[in-house]
């Protein structure tokens, strides 16, 4: 009986360890940056002004509990439909996963109400922006996502090729900070800035999405059934030459396969399930240029 995605204890390996990046990630949300009344990027920081403007504004009677992480949730549900949809169920299930697990340990997490580093909030922010920037590149690196502009970024990208998640995240970032500077003073907009700009370069620095490689599968058996998976598994494209060994003189065949570096042991699992004898040759850094989709993902 074969394991099904699910079952594979590769995946159930990347998945714990993307639940490890998601706790990483929310410690450093609400030991450093929310006691030191700080705001995170993209969605989340949205989500942390909304927030604010709710107990500060409208003085909801939550009892010192925060109630970002559940706004966070509620705001990725039609994020989950377009992931869905548009991008892939495994994406959409692990995503899913994810973001519940960032808003069940933002909501238990307890957050202190004084600043670790009292009188310090530079030290909050970039000692924040160093653990919550570890946690999500953990999780890109995994194979999953934390939501938010993650999705928004992959579905722009497949409608528009001169797209890309940093583009947009910039601008939302640009929308974010602004806001914050009129809502509340020039510090806070200042640290944040800095605690953002901490964040996302050490998420590139863990996390490298556009390495691409290039793979050549050799095979004498299982070519049909390999490339049905690829195309339904990974959504990429084959192509296929009919070749012969020049010792044996038998007829195999040979696959090419351009992919994101974090795809490699999908397809690996892929093409050895159809065929152990296959052989394999990954190339790395290849340089695209056409109709090639680019992926957040393994």
């Amino acid at each position: 009986m074969k394991k099904t995605y699910w079952q594979s204890p590769a995946e159930l390996k990347k998945l714990l360890t993307a639940f490890a990046g998601v706790l990483i990630y929310a410690f450093g949300l609400n030991l450093f940056l929310v006691p030191a009344g700080l705001y995170s990027g993209g969605v989340m920081g949205f989500c942390q002004v909304l927030r604010t403007l709710l107990v500060n504004y409208l003085h909801l009677p939550l009892g010192g509990f925060d109630i970002a992480g559940i706004i966070y949730y509620l705001v990725n549900i039609p994020l989950f439909v377009m992931a869905f949809r548009t991008i892939g169920k495994y994406f959409f299930a692990k995503t899913l996963i994810c973001v519940s697990a960032v808003t069940l340990c933002m909501s238990l997490i307890p957050i202190p109400s004084a600043p670790i580093l009292t009188e310090d909030i530079l030290g909050c922010s970039l000692i924040g922006g160093l653990i919550t920037g570890f946690g999500t590149g953990l999780v890109l690196k995994m194979g999953s996502s934390q939501g938010g502009l993650d999705i928004v970024g992959l579905y722009m990208i497949k409608k528009k090729r001169n797209a890309s998640i940093g583009k947009i995240s910039l601008s939302a970032n640009v929308v974010l900070y602004g806001i914050c500077l009129v809502l509340f003073d020039v510090p806070t907009a200042i640290y944040s800035v800095i605690y953002a700009a901490v964040s996302s370069f050490v998420v590139d620095k863990i996390h490298s999405q556009n390495i691409n490689m290039e793979v050549l599968i050799i095979t004498k058996t299982g070519v049909k059934e390999m490339e049905e998976e690829i195309f339904i598994e990974l959504g990429r494209g084959v192509t296929q030459w009919n070749a012969q060994g020049a010792y044996t003189k038998e007829d195999t065949s040979i696959l090419l396969v351009v992919l994101s570096k974090y795809e490699i042991p999908h397809l690996k699992r892929i093409v050895h399930k159809h065929n152990q004898d296959a052989f394999v040759i990954v190339q790395e850094g290849a340089s695209i240029d056409g109709n090639y989709m680019k992926k957040l993902n393994g």
